[in-house]
């Protein structure tokens, strides 16, 4: 296999990873004809990775918060998508390592992102489900609506329980706000759907590490966005680290032991530098030393954004900046504008952040606001955060489709999307390839 990339004399720009830096910089780039840009990642869409929790819980579909590469950059003819996995990179000769071929660069932009990491504990890896892609996000679904079918069935009241109980781990944004839907879904939808099962049966834990859930925002959003959750019905347990789980039973280092067959995992994320590098620019969690123009140390022409890039010399964030879409976004703009500035032989421009402010949601009129000049909850937060998720969204489309689910969901208080959708297994050794199956759970 080959790349089949045009070799031509523009500048050839590399960009691995299609997430918000890599769509950013390489949406800003096309424009120069001079510029040869090559897009890839190992699928052909753009995810909006804030809502990936209500494609798990069954309010959004996979295709409203994805968008096709190909369908953002029709009008780029100096733009080549290739769908492929990296392996490494050649930086003394620049050159990228892939599935399809090495690809010689001029410049190269790595945008990977972060994975889930769960702290080398192999038997959580194994069983644990995460959610940091769409398809994660409908394998959570499928889990879910899959035991709820099996404990209409279950013969113990035990095994029952076991299937419907649901554990987050994490208290970041991404464990309260799938903690609090899902604790909206029990009291609204579940009922109507599973009229044989006793929901006063099922619990639904959230369970953190440190002393209180997101920790990250300011004390009033923290204290709020548990409040609200006790109300909606969850169980928050801080300092609580999970150190096992057999498929049935979680148990934590501080000896709590829950009876659960569904474990979320949003505890904590470990950056996916490409190899190549040597461990002298690889810093904590991963992630790769940068300056304050976004070029890996000691590598010319090699540059790293949002959460995979640490930057270094900020003195208000010494560990890094956070690994939320802002840095990302704004990381690229300034990329992309020193890269232009380069090629008209302009002086750069040091990256400088800018915190916007962190929101999240927990629930129907629910969320709490953190602003650099005004923190708020209630309502009003819920508006906003919808507001400000809906115009991220790529794509007029998308954004409308969003929000007449949206707006269905507060009518109705119900979702359509209870879908559990699986491959379908091969009968025999001569079928090689599997199909799609959707087998409707409401």
């Amino acid at each position: 296999m080959t790349p089949n990339i045009p070799n031509n004399n523009k500048h050839r720009i590399i960009i691995v990873g299609a997430g918000f830096a890599g769509l950013e910089v390489a949406q800003r780039l096309s424009k120069r004809s001079d510029i040869q840009i090559v897009l890839l990642d190992k699928v052909n869409y753009h995810q909006f990775q804030p809502l990936f929790y209500q494609v798990a819980m069954a309010g959004l579909e996979p295709s409203s918060i994805s968008f096709p590469l190909r369908k953002i950059f029709q009008s780029c003819k100096n733009v080549h998508i290739r769908v492929t996995d990296v392996k490494s990179v050649k930086t003394d000769t620049k050159v990228l390592v892939t599935e399809l071929g090495d690809i010689a660069y001029d410049e190269l932009i790595i945008a990977t992102g972060a994975d889930t990491t769960y702290y080398g504990m192999k038997e959580i890896e194994a069983r644990a489900i995460p959610m940091k892609s769409v398809s994660e996000a409908l394998a959570l679904r499928n889990r879910i609506l899959q035991n709820f079918e099996d404990a209409i069935t279950t013969e113990t009241d035990e095994e029952r329980s076991a299937l419907m109980n649901v554990v987050v781990v994490g208290g970041g944004p991404t464990g309260v706000e799938l903690a609090g839907t899902l604790a909206e879904m029990k009291k609204n939808i579940l009922p109507k759907d599973y009229p044989d099962l006793n929901f006063d049966c099922m619990n639904i834990y959230l369970l953190e590490g440190s002393s209180e859930v997101l920790a990250a925002m300011s004390d009033q959003a923290s204290a709020k966005a548990r409040e609200y959750l006790e109300k909606l019905g969850v169980t928050v347990m801080t300092g609580q680290m999970v150190t096992h789980f057999d498929g049935n039973e979680i148990t934590t280092k501080q000896g709590l032991h829950l009876k659960a067959k569904n474990l979320v995992w949003a505890a904590g994320v470990q950056a996916s530098p490409l190899a190549g590098f040597k461990k002298a620019v690889i810093g904590r969690g991963g992630r790769l030393m940068v300056d304050r123009y976004s070029q890996v140390l000691k590598h010319e022409s090699v540059y790293a954004l949002g959460d995979v890039a640490l930057m270094e010399g900020d003195p208000k964030f010494p560990a890094g900046h956070p690994q939320l879409a802002q840095p990302a976004i704004q990381q690229a703009k300034q990329l992309a504008e020193n890269i232009i500035r380069r090629m008209n032989e302009k002086p750069l421009k040091p990256f400088k952040y800018r915190d916007l402010g962190t929101m999240a949601t927990v629930g129907r009129n629910l969320a709490v606001v953190d602003l650099p000049f005004w923190k708020f909850q209630g309502f009003f937060a819920w508006l906003t955060w919808m507001f400000v998720h809906l115009m991220s969204i790529v794509g007029i489309k998308n954004r409308l489709l969003i929000f007449i689910n949206w707006l269905w969901n507060y009518i109705t208080y119900d979702q359509s999307l209870r879908l559990i959708i699986k491959p379908k297994i091969a009968n025999s050794t001569e079928e090689k390839e599997t199909k799609p199956e959707l087998e409707e759970a409401s």
